[in-house]
């Protein structure tokens, strides 16, 4: 048992960590950037601004968590005001390295979320914790310079990365490609308008993510990155017809080229071997069933 910080604790992750993590006996508590009304957290959350150093100061020096999950972040690539993405990702997780260190904390774990478009385009069919770094857009810069700013810190702070593919779940924003077509199907719109059809992903749900998560915060895996990934790659068709045949609905498809981006990243398929070799597997969650989740809880 321990008392794990987790930063964005409202977000659509933080909230799933919260269950799992209170599910295994943890004491949680939070810190989001605004006051959330719709938000079910039954923990301590602090309203704190990750570009105020001296109130991240604050917080962990009244908190003293043993654990930290930083899940705050601008999440969406196609995030329209690019200032602020370097300034979250990058400058805000650097004020919360120096917050926990300068407040005398002693945390077993500091667990990072970057993410796998760090990898780009590549040619490797799977990608390892090994792949080179191509990133082909804003976000994935700001984490992959957010993973190397970091490395300044791991000789004063027990820091593990994790890299996750592409996951969903309940609760998560319909900006958000599946969530969307979900939504689509469940409500059984006649015309569903989407970008690139045959991009690829590695899609997880969400509670295999966070069950990762929780696992890697017992304090063996300072300095280690770690991908949080299926394996398996889906193109937009094949979740189309798996929706298809969980409804029945078959909406018409439009390709709308607003939604094509030009640094689209084709395929992101990854490896889970570390993963598995550090800490067992993971629940192992079929697509199919996540979207069935999803369809049946309505959101």
């Amino acid at each position: 048992m321990a008392k794990v910080l987790i930063t964005g604790i409202h977000g659509f992750t933080g909230q799933h960590l919260l269950q799992e993590l209170i599910g295994a006996g943890h004491e949680v508590c939070g810190l989001a950037h605004t006051t959330a009304t719709d938000a079910p957290t039954s923990v301590p959350v602090h309203v704190c601004d990750l570009l105020d150093r001296s109130a991240l100061t604050e917080v962990l020096a009244h908190e003293r968590p043993d654990a930290v999950v930083h899940l705050a972040a601008i999440a969406f690539v196609a995030h329209g005001d690019v200032r602020a993405i370097y300034d979250t990702n990058v400058v805000g997780t650097r004020n919360l390295l120096e917050a926990i260190h300068s407040s005398g904390c002693q945390p077993r774990s500091v667990l990072l979320a970057s993410s796998a478009n760090i990898y780009g385009n590549s040619d490797r069919e799977v990608l390892d914790e090994a792949a080179p770094a191509a990133p082909a857009n804003d976000y994935a810069v700001s984490k992959l310079a957010m993973e190397y700013m970091a490395k300044l810190w791991e000789d004063k702070l027990p820091i593990t990365i994790v890299r996750p593919f592409n996951y969903t779940g309940v609760g998560q924003t319909p900006n958000f490609v599946l969530p969307k077509i979900v939504a689509h199907f469940r409500e059984r719109r006649p015309v569903l308008e989407l970008g690139n059809l045959n991009v690829i992903r590695d899609f997880s749900d969400v509670r295999s993510v966070v069950a990762a998560y929780a696992q890697l915060l017992n304090g063996k895996f300072a300095g280690q990155t770690f991908n949080t990934c299926s394996g398996v790659g889906y193109s937009l068709g094949d979740v189309l017809t798996i929706l298809h045949d969980l409804t029945g609905h078959r909406p018409e498809i439009k390709v709308n080229m607003a939604f094509v981006r030009a640094n689209e990243v084709h395929k992101l398929i990854g490896s889970n071997t570390k993963l598995r070799q550090a800490i067992g597997a993971m629940p192992d969650i079929a697509l199919r069933d996540t979207l069935q989740w999803m369809l049946e809880t309505g959101r």
